[in-house]
């Protein structure tokens, strides 16, 4: 094996957005490093089932809807 072809592998702690913390193993920063997260399962709608908002910027939506919109209906 190659030497210094892998980065350094150590543990950092991960702060959530609720303020608990938990230590991992990583390539991030140095050993003993904080990881602030601003997105967690707490607060993603991808885990927490909230609202998401489809944004239309510059019609793409509606350009869509308009030209295969007849294929959702029934």
């Amino acid at each position: 094996m190659k030497k210094d072809t892998h980065p350094d592998y150590h543990t950092i702690t991960v702060t959530l957005t609720n303020g608990s913390t938990f230590e991992t193993r990583s390539t991030y920063g140095a050993e003993g490093d904080t990881l602030t997260l601003d997105i967690d399962p707490d607060t993603h709608p991808a885990w927490t089932g909230g609202n998401t908002q489809l944004l239309d910027r510059a019609g793409r939506v509606s350009k869509f809807n308009e030209k295969f919109g007849f294929l959702g209906k029934k």
